[in-house]
């Protein structure tokens, strides 16, 4: 049950998305127990992100959201993937990305929680 959502500066096409839905499929897959099957990812560009007192041209914030736990070294891989991916198929500098992981112990499907 992880949900990944990502409020990007910059403006994607369709093809990106495909290309970043795919990736982030393998990426998450890197924490025990998780898989593309149930992940869940939206995509809010060309939105407005300051940093540092400034308007950023090309910056990321991201939110990985998981259910359960998981340990340090498995987020920090995740992490660094994450970034490698939108630096390289984006260009947003590593260091203009945000991740944030938040471990889940109440979460809801299909009428019931898990």
């Amino acid at each position: 049950m992880p949900y990944i959502n990502s409020k990007l500066t910059v403006k994607l096409s369709q093809e990106d998305e495909e290309h970043l839905k795919s990736q982030l499929g393998k990426i998450i897959a890197e924490i025990p127990g998780k898989s593309e099957e149930w992940l869940m990812l939206s995509f809010e560009d060309n939105e407005t992100i300051y940093f540092r007192g400034n308007k950023m041209e090309k910056a990321a914030f991201i939110e990985v959201k998981i259910f359960g736990t998981t340990e340090r070294e498995y987020k920090n891989k995740v992490n660094n993937l994450i970034c490698a991916i939108y630096e390289a198929e984006l260009n947003i500098p590593k260091d203009s990305i945000y991740i944030t992981f938040s471990e889940v112990n109440d979460w809801g499907f299909n009428g019931e929680m898990f």
